[in-house]
């Protein structure tokens, strides 16, 4: 059974929050919001925190940016995984990964299929891996942040969870680069 080992020191992960949307800014980003307040209460750093239009251009340009920052270990974005013509953050997130976590979208289409039945079929929310930092993106609702956060990410990302968790990998994420001579 999965559990917290206390006998290990907590390790900080940092965090940039990234909400796509044509409509929100900071005063009604609620679903930012959720993500921010819950991954400081879990002991976590927000090192950023943007607002992104719906856009595969934008949203891969910001994507690249945080990947390419050593500041960075782990993006999380809220919005544009639905099904209508303005929803690409998929598709945004397809263009930079190098590795899919794909249990990562199943876990939470099996988690909201308990709390909203067949309507989970309609989140296209994915995980993966670029450069190095942890990439993924939750539908835009805040309860689809919540269930995201405290069902997955927050054990994924604390060291302490056992028997195995994402933050104990980061430092062999880049084994696969050559060493520059």
């Amino acid at each position: 059974m999965a559990r917290i080992d206390d006998t290990r020191p907590f390790i900080p992960v940092n965090i940039a929050v990234l909400t796509v949307s044509d409509t929100r800014d900071l005063s009604t980003d609620k679903s930012g919001d959720t993500l921010v307040e819950r991954i400081t209460t879990d002991g976590h750093t927000v090192v950023a925190r943007e607002i992104v239009k719906d856009d595969v251009e934008a949203i891969v340009a910001k994507l690249r940016g945080w990947i390419a920052d050593p500041a960075v270990d782990v993006v999380i974005s809220t919005g544009g995984t639905g099904l209508t013509g303005r929803d690409v953050t998929p598709e945004a997130f397809d263009a930079v990964f190098e590795k899919r976590i794909d249990g990562f979208g199943e876990l939470f289409r099996q988690l909201s299929y308990e709390k909203i039945g067949t309507s989970a079929l309609q989140s296209r929310c994915v995980g993966g891996l670029a450069g190095g930092t942890y990439l993924f993106a939750l539908p835009g609702s805040p309860g689809a942040c919540r269930d995201g956060w405290d069902l997955i990410l927050k054990w994924q990302l604390d060291n302490r969870h056992r028997p195995c968790n994402l933050v104990e990998l980061m430092p062999r994420l880049l084994e696969h680069q050559k060493p520059k001579a």
